[in-house]
């Protein structure tokens, strides 16, 4: 098994360099037919989004669209890949950062309903009120 990085899932996205895109997607070919065994972390997941965002300045919708293929990979191996699933979704249809996103589905999995947060973000987010301190 081996672990991929951030860079990888850009040069793949962006086609910003067609050689290592075209490396990339052999790569995850032998991936989606389980020749190889990958693994990769939130953050990489975490990065890709805030990196597409902000530099590339992919709309949110794409984002989820261009990630999607990628958590459903099925030799992928990643942790938190169902709230990060649900928080890609949160994410592209609220209009809150995916670290918001990411938090309140995590909360809603555990069953906690309030937030210590000045952040208004997450008054958006049916099921959870938040507390000022």
């Amino acid at each position: 098994m081996r672990f991929i990085d951030t860079n990888l899932f850009l040069r793949y996205f962006t086609r910003d360099d067609e050689k290592r895109a075209q490396d990339v997607l052999e790569l995850l070919k032998r991936v989606e037919r389980n020749e190889e065994k990958v693994i990769t972390s939130p953050l990489v997941i975490f990065e890709l989004v805030f990196t597409l965002e902000s530099y590339y300045k992919v709309p949110r919708k794409e984002i989820k669209k261009l990630l999607q293929p990628i958590l459903d990979l099925r030799g992928l191996r990643l942790d938190f890949k169902d709230l990060l699933e649900s928080a890609l979704e949160l994410y592209s249809e609220q209009g809150i950062s995916f670290t918001d996103a990411f938090n309140a589905c995590f909360m809603q999995k555990r069953k906690i309903k309030e937030i210590y947060s000045f952040d208004e973000d997450f008054d958006k987010i049916e099921g959870i009120k938040r507390v000022i301190p």
